[in-house]
């Protein structure tokens, strides 16, 4: 039997799923991390996820993949040996060196932000002793690396916030005309084989000499892959810490005034008329759980959503934010969060903040419409506020879609089904 391994690095820790080639999953494992932004630490979890799993399982795996998160990166020596420590997706660092990306990217580009991969290529360069003879990776590039020992290849969806044109499936000239141009890595389409693992590490976990290390992706686009969704028009919306949208389109929307920018989805995503190009559109905004958290605890937010009537709207109009600024669906910096009037009663209050931030999110697929993505026919739903059947109702009333749950939630699903997708029926 076939089998394919899904590894995902998150910012709490690190998972393994692996898949038979039916989608049934074999075999989980996890690692927490104590300090997510240590490339030891990376290493370790990654030997240690695979010990968990068993010899059986091993052997029968027949290609990896995995996803990192998105902008996370380092530069390493030419034998893979990091020169500094990594930057994780949320450093800042980068905006030491945004003067220089606004000299060579286009207005309004996706680079430009303090956290793009280029900035942070560039910050890196500029605090570097030595450049030559190195390499600029994302996270699961070089984890990739520890099994398939092949350095300076990264996946389309890591490199897009590096500037990558993912519509040409090419680096721009403003990219290829830069004196460290050789830092760049090469990019293949997500769920690429790019080598068999390395004898040792084949010998050292007993997996298959002929086992594949394929291209990755990152994490959210992983999960998205994991939860079923799969037609244009479906979407997943993530209601976490802040409220996060998804949208599978055939057009691709890139605005970023708002932070909306697309992603090229690998072939592994079917449309109806069979294999098309189809673009993941996406947008997030401040509102969320964080919010909800200044106000209840679970247990309040469990107990009191039991008592909402979610068949009623209710008229409080708030904009939750815990502080002042959101970019998508409204693009304000200053905007102040409205969380008045407060009524006395807590259902009622609660009430509201679920009401409003259900319209923040319809607004935001109108937004993405109204941008000329595909209309939204259904919503997959992760995240903790999943779990709140007031909260599903609430939504449904406003964005009068389905709203479902995800088929699988773990990230690692999605990259195992990037593994699978690798091994074509013509490569048994």
């Amino acid at each position: 039997m076939n089998l394919y391994l899904g590894i995902d690095f998150g910012t709490s820790g690190a998972r393994a799923i692996a898949i038979d080639s039916e989608g049934i999953i074999q075999a989980e494992a996890q690692y927490p991390f104590a300090a997510p932004d240590q490339t030891i630490i990376w290493q370790n979890a990654l030997f240690n996820l695979l010990e968990q799993i068993t010899q059986k399982i091993r052997g029968e795996i027949k290609a990896i993949a995995l996803n990192g998160t998105s902008s996370t990166v380092l530069l390493c020596d030419s034998f893979g040996n990091p020169i500094s420590a990594p930057l994780m997706y949320n450093d800042g660092s980068g905006i030491e060196a945004i003067e220089k990306v606004k000299a060579i990217s286009p207005p309004n580009h996706t680079v430009l932000s303090a956290t793009s991969s280029l900035a942070k290529l560039f910050w890196l360069i500029q605090n570097a002793d030595n450049i030559q003879n190195c390499y600029f990776l994302h996270q699961a590039d070089w984890l990739a690396f520890l099994l398939h020992g092949c350095l300076g290849i990264s996946d389309y969806h890591n490199a897009l916030k590096l500037g990558y044109d993912v519509g040409n499936l090419c680096y721009p000239n403003w990219l290829e005309n830069l004196p460290e141009r050789h830092l760049l890595p090469q990019i293949l389409a997500p769920g690429t084989p790019v080598g068999e693992v390395r004898a040792e590490i084949a010998s050292r976990f007993n997996l298959r000499r002929d086992c594949l290390v394929c291209t990755g992706t990152t994490d959210s686009i992983a999960a998205f892959l994991a939860s079923g969704a799969n037609s244009p028009g479906e979407a997943v919306t993530s209601l976490g810490s802040t409220l996060a949208l998804k949208l599978l389109s055939r057009t691709r929307v890139d605005d970023s005034r708002y932070g909306i920018y697309s992603h090229r989805l690998p072939p592994l995503v079917k449309g109806e008329q069979g294999e098309i190009d189809l673009w993941l559109v996406g947008g997030a905004s401040n509102t969320g759980g964080a919010v909800l958290k200044q106000f209840f605890t679970n247990a309040e937010l469990e107990n009191l959503s039991s008592q909402i009537d979610a068949e009623q709207e209710s008229l409080l109009d708030y904009y939750p934010l815990v502080k002042a600024g959101d970019r998508f669906p409204i693009n304000d910096p200053n905007l102040p969060p409205r969380l008045q009037p407060r009524p006395e009663n807590p259902v009622q209050f609660l009430h509201g903040l679920l009401e409003s931030i259900a319209r923040i999110e319809a607004l935001g697929y109108q937004l993405l419409q109204q941008f000329g993505a595909t209309p939204l026919t259904r919503v997959y739903t992760a995240g903790g506020g999943a779990k709140n059947p007031a909260w599903q109702k609430i939504r449904q009333r406003h964005l009068q879609v389905s709203i479902l749950r995800p088929i699988h939630t773990q990230a690692a699903y999605g990259s195992a089904l990037l593994a699978m997708q690798a091994i074509k029926p013509s490569n048994p």
